[in-house]
């Protein structure tokens, strides 16, 4: 008996250290086993054994078993309730490590430092700041708060409720501090946004006994970071050197110097940094990979990627795919970003960080304009969050799905989910028309309810969504009720939406009051945006006013405004002064170079624009090209464009719909029909100035039938026809005289395709009657209307079939409207030689001298081709 005794205190023995060792390598099956040898020696009885034998349990994973082990305990001490509240807390089951040490305190167990270290630890990862300073009183009475490491959780735990200022206060009452102080200290301040005082307490530690490890140098170094300080990083650096954290043991100290150089723009010392570690862990790859992202070095991120799996030591993590993500997104890159959903889902990342990854994705193929994947990423999952359900409002509003984004905004309300400023700034951009005034008025009212008002961004998305919607009052009321909190924002967000919205008179009077508005302060925004509105309406006068105030600020050195400027002098036909602009421009970039170009094409200086061209400085764009196209239209010059053709072939920017329109325009106008229709039907996707020009061009050839043969199948392929849609049809009637046809269109622009008829398509009516005889008719259609032009087109008729009586009345009400045009005085004049009238004719030839009235001289243009 006595024999087997001592073998059966060997195999307890053995037992002990067998539950040891599963403790440094914790896995349920080593668990298992240890349980079942426990439970036929009986040395569960024995609190230790059982204690550590949950533990193992708690840290391969199997909490279940850990709770069904704890309440087989007979007599549980101290250390068994804090080994199931560690066990909790371990499995992230904060809510029920609670519930445990209610329990503790219920069964009068009674309770030591590590107790109150692990309360400190849970009232920390929920962030409860009232159980952390009930706790904290609790450890000043019991006289356990000299326990270093007790005092250490206290100054976490405050830190990471957002109370530094308690979080120093326990700090400053520490009697005894190491180095985990000092360091808990720092990282509080970091997370609390106050990286100078990470830097003080780094200095204090620097000149006290204790020495700073990696963890201080790596405070230190995000605190310069964060602060954009260089050179007090540089130093850091230099001191984590002399203490011999160079070591590739110290990583990460080198993680954050790659960080530090990353945010300094020193990309160059970040890569030094990084190709030193000898051995890299994921955080290293991931660190440069952000900054070579952050520095706008694309390709080097990939190319790390590429070498991050080569190599293979640690292969790319959630972090990593979510860093490559947002590049994907910004370049438009779909391809690659499919391939990185084909990756987490093969390695199941998509499990364990499902959220993190399903809105870094659905963000992706939204700005890839791919709606379809995004939704069906976003309802193919239960697991989503706010943020979810934000990014998806927006990419249904980015991609102008305004009734989807709508309907999802009320099923998120429905589902009780908390919105925030991002979940509004979602849905108010999707109000972008007179239809969703209702719904923007809904959400307005939602947004007061709510308590978002004083919030200066969602008061200048409010205003923009009622521009957007064609209501200014409420913009212009919105702004006056939150004139204390406006600013430079508020008033540009008025006048940019008023001017992309062709309500340039008022975003003209929205800046002569926000110049009335003391202190007057303006920005290029501001500047661009007048001097567009400007040059909208030809105000010369007030565009050289905005000249000369941009000179007397260092705006006027700003290149945007510069290219405003010389659109503006170009649309207002002071050439001379574009030219001046240009000429003295600070930095020219290509779109400045576009500006001279299309304002040169613009007042009729083809020659010059095409010259122009040709000592461009930059690789030309689509919007360089459509301007020199314009210019060949101009003056016929047929081989310039073909040569512009073919660079845009090579390039490989045939597709965009403005150069296939400018094409069609350009070989229409030289004559060469065929050539046109090539390039429509070539085109991959027809866009409605495409639709137009095409149509324009079967008109200018006479052939009327097949344009409007065209504009029905434009019609049916759903796209949208414009007032210029209808200039390109009526002037294609006007041209093969197909009168009935031509009426019949402009009668029922309004009502069957919703277009308002302006003056260019009352010209063509009166033209199309005039060419056909029928006078009385289209002076009956003048008499509606006031321009100029529609008179004008009808004294042209008049000359054209004799109609001298009427010629008169049509000549002295232009005269009214247009002394200055010498233009109708020489029709008027043409009319009376016509008709025998040389008396008449000679008087009123004396009359434009007298006036001081020049025709302009007329030219013919021949391209030679040597």
């Amino acid at each position: 008996m006595l024999h087997r005794t001592l073998r059966a205190s060997d195999i307890h023995f053995q037992l002990v250290d067998y539950i040891k060792l599963s403790l440094r390598k914790p896995k349920i099956v080593s668990a298992t086993a240890a349980h079942c040898a426990a439970l036929k020696l009986g040395a569960l009885a024995h609190p230790p054994n059982s204690t550590s034998l949950l533990t193992v349990y708690s840290r391969a994973g199997d909490f279940a078993s850990s709770k069904s082990l704890f309440d087989e305990i007979p007599n549980r001490d101290v250390i068994a309730w804090n080994a199931i509240v560690a066990a909790s807390l371990e499995n992230k089951c904060y809510r029920t490590a609670m519930d445990f040490l209610e329990k503790m305190i219920k069964a009068e167990t009674g309770f030591d430092s590590t107790t109150l270290l692990l309360m400190v630890s849970a009232s920390s990862l929920i962030k409860s700041f009232d159980l952390g300073r009930v706790i904290h009183c609790v450890s000043i009475k019991s006289g356990m708060l000299k326990h270093i490491g007790l005092g250490n959780a206290l100054i976490d735990m405050y830190a990471k409720c957002g109370d530094l200022s308690s979080s120093e206060g326990v700090y400053e009452e520490m009697e005894g501090k190491d180095i985990i102080s000092w360091n808990s200290i720092m990282r509080g301040s970091i997370y609390n946004g106050d990286p100078v005082n990470a830097l003080y307490y780094f200095k204090r530690v620097s000149f006290s006994e204790e020495t700073v490890d990696s963890v201080s140098l790596s405070c230190a170094i995000s605190a310069s970071s964060s602060l954009g300080e260089l050179a007090l990083g540089q130093s850091i650096h230099g001191l984590g050197i002399k203490l011999g954290y160079k070591d590739s043991s110290y990583v990460s100290v080198a993680n954050s110097l790659i960080s530090l150089y990353s945010q300094c723009e020193d990309i160059k010392a970040a890569e030094t940094v990084f190709r030193e570690i000898a051995l890299k862990d994921t955080v290293s790859w991931n660190a440069m990979m952000e900054g070579f992202a952050s520095n706008g070095k694309f390709n080097e991120v990939f190319d790390l990627l590429v070498e991050m799996q080569i190599v293979g030591s640690f292969p790319p993590d959630v972090v990593t795919l979510t860093t490559l993500l947002p590049l994907c997104a910004e370049l438009m890159l779909y391809r690659e970003g499919r391939t990185i959903h084909g990756f987490a889902i093969r390695r199941q990342m998509m499990v364990s960080h499902h959220v993190m990854l399903l809105n870094s994705l659905i963000d992706m193929y939204s700005k890839c304009n791919l709606v379809e994947k995004a939704e069906l990423l976003f309802n193919s999952t239960t697991e989503k969050d706010s943020v979810s359900w934000n990014i998806m409002i927006s990419c249904y509003s980015h991609n102008r799905y305004s009734d989807e984004a709508q309907k999802l905004f009320r099923e998120m309300l429905r589902c009780g989910l908390n919105c925030s400023s991002s979940t509004l700034f979602a849905i108010l951009s999707s109000c972008d028309s007179l239809n969703s005034l209702h719904f923007g008025k809904s959400v307005h009212c939602w947004q007061v309810k709510s308590g978002f008002l004083n919030h200066i961004l969602l008061i200048n998305s409010l205003m923009h969504m009622y521009i957007n919607c064609g209501y200014l009052a409420a913009s212009f009321s919105i702004l006056y009720e939150n004139s204390a909190l406006a600013d430079i924002a508020s008033w540009n967000t008025l006048i940019v939406g008023c001017v992309r919205c062709d309500h340039i008179r008022e975003a003209l009077d929205i800046f002569k009051l926000m110049r009335q508005e003391p202190p007057f302060n303006y920005d290029s925004i501001t500047l661009v945006n007048i001097l567009s509105a400007c040059a909208n309406l030809e105000l010369s006068s007030q565009g050289k006013s905005l000249h000369g105030l941009a000179l007397k600020t260092p705006l006027g050195s700003d290149t945007r405004v510069q290219n405003s400027l010389i659109t503006m002098y170009g649309r207002c036909r002071d050439i001379n002064s574009a030219k001046v602009v240009f000429k003295f421009c600070s930095i020219p970039n290509l779109c400045s170079w576009n500006c001279i170009i299309s304002a040169l094409s613009h007042n009729g200086e083809s020659r010059e624009a095409l010259e122009l061209f040709r000592h461009i400085q930059f690789e030309p764009n689509e919007i360089t090209i459509v301007s020199f196209l314009s210019a060949c239209t101009q003056i016929g010059v047929l081989r310039h464009g073909k040569q512009a053709h073919a660079h845009v072939f090579r390039t490989g920017i045939g597709d965009n719909s403005f150069i296939s329109a400018a094409l069609i325009d350009f070989y229409s106008n030289c004559g060469r029909l065929d050539s046109a229709l090539h390039v429509f039907r070539n085109a991959k996707e027809k866009s409605e100035s495409t639709w137009n020009s095409t149509i324009s061009a079967y008109g200018y050839h006479g052939k009327g039938e097949k344009a409007v043969k065209l504009f029905n199948e434009m019609c049916e392929s759903g796209e949208r026809v414009s007032k210029s849609t209808f200039v390109s049809l009526l002037s294609a009637c006007r041209h093969s005289g197909l009168v009935k046809q031509g009426i019949w269109y402009y009668e029922c622009m309004l009502e069957k395709y919703g277009v308002q008829p302006e003056t260019e398509h009352q010209v063509y009516v009166v033209d199309m009657l005039g060419r056909s005889g029928r006078l009385d008719e289209a002076y009956e259609f003048a008499k509606g209307c006031d321009s100029s032009g529609v008179w004008g087109t009808l004294l042209s008729a008049c000359n054209y079939h004799g109609e001298l009586k009427l010629g008169k009345l049509v000549a002295q009400h232009l005269f009214q409207l247009e002394p200055h045009n010498v233009g109708y005085y020489i029709s008027l004049s043409n009319m009376y030689v016509a008709a025998g009238s040389w008396k008449d004719a000679t008087d009123l030839r004396q009359s434009i001298q007298d006036l001081g009235l020049r025709k302009t001289a007329g030219y013919s243009l021949i391209d030679f081709d040597f």
